[in-house]
């Protein structure tokens, strides 16, 4: 039997959806939202019934007979810290994100839109893998300072995705393997995966680890304490010093890889400079994640936009190929990962988590 699926990942200004068959996708679209659009309402649970009626007259418009569909999985948005799964849109889970328990974000409204699609065709929804999902030991939330203990914030659909495509891939379990997850986008996320648990991980959003395009990754503390007193910033100006403006586009004005690529073959040294500085952070990162798995590393799988680069990948293993080989899988499939996700708890492969 065949499974339809609706899959919803909204963004700041935009709405991700795909149509899967089991795995196969039979169409995607990217719904853009103008930013006055979005500007109308004050907060990102307002937008609701605007996306709703977005998607549901976009399929209408494909001829795509919702009642067909299966289930319906949505993005996941900033939840309590949970373990690694697939989770039912439960009236808790849905409530937190409603109130936005860690954040308000547009992720948020993935469950939220799920949620509401699912009741009204009588069929379950579901998240997987949140950015939160936090498999820590308590070992890694020491940070030298009580009240700031490490947190779990990552690119943790992705991660997850890709660490159990190469398990397929290789014929293993993905319970029984060591490995280390480098995503490289907009963020930059280096995970230990030891038996199928992330048990350390930088605070990807916040800035934590290497810089990234967009975020700073960890800085001078001491320096950032006498920014942040020094009457020359706000606190919004200095956390976007950190996440937004930081790295990439605080040293080239740029958060594409691709400039800095173009920039490097025109000459320009600065750009040389970053590119080799951001591939000696990652390796720093992969190195010390090496050590969390006391050195017994199967594999290293890099994903994510920068994954596209060569010259990235192939100064990064030379770096980091003495520890394990390199798998690289470019990009990020969102979309079909957390239709995977769904499709593991309705074939029965995989309980549902419990929020």
């Amino acid at each position: 039997m065949a499974y339809l699926s609706l899959i919803i990942n909204p963004g700041s200004t935009s709405t991700k959806i795909g149509i899967f068959e089991d795995e196969t996708l039979l169409f995607d679209e990217t719904l853009r939202h103008a930013t006055e659009e979005i500007a109308k309402y004050d907060t990102i649970i307002d937008q609701k019934d605007f996306r709703k009626d977005i998607i549901l007259n976009f399929l209408k418009e494909k001829n795509f007979d919702i009642k067909t569909l299966s289930f319906i999985v949505g993005r996941g948005g900033m939840l309590k810290p949970i373990p690694s799964g697939t989770y039912e849109v439960s009236d808790a889970l849905l409530n937190d994100l409603k109130i936005g328990v860690q954040g308000q974000h547009a992720s948020n409204l993935g469950g939220i839109l799920a949620r509401e699609i699912g009741d009204e065709l009588g069929i379950p929804s579901y998240i997987v893998d949140p950015v939160v999902v936090d498999e820590m030991l308590p070992v890694a939330r020491y940070s030298g300072v009580p009240e700031l203990p490490r947190k779990s914030v990552f690119h943790a659909l992705n991660q997850k995705a890709v660490a159990r495509r190469y398990a397929k891939e290789a014929g293993k379990k993905y319970e029984d393997l060591n490995l280390i997850v480098v995503h490289l986008g907009g963020g930059v996320s280096v995970g230990p995966h030891k038996n199928g648990k992330v048990i350390d991980i930088c605070n990807a959003l916040d800035g934590d680890g290497a810089f990234s395009p967009e975020r700073a990754g960890g800085v001078p503390s001491g320096e950032l304490i006498k920014m942040c007193f020094s009457g020359k910033y706000t606190e919004k100006e200095v956390y976007r010093k950190i996440v937004g403006n930081g790295g990439f586009n605080a040293y080239l004005g740029t958060n594409d890889m691709r400039v800095v690529e173009k920039m490097i073959d025109e000459g320009n040294q600065d750009a040389v400079n970053l590119r080799e500085a951001f591939v000696y952070q990652i390796a720093k990162d992969i190195g010390s994640m090496a050590v969390v798995l006391d050195g017994k590393v199967d594999r290293i799988i890099v994903t994510g936009g920068i994954a596209y680069d060569k010259n990235v990948m192939e100064m990064l293993k030379a770096k980091c190929e003495w520890i394990a080989p390199f798998t690289i899988y470019p990009g990020e499939d969102e979309l079909l990962a957390l239709a995977q996700g769904g499709l593991r708890v309705i074939k029965g492969e995989e309980k549902p988590g419990v929020y």
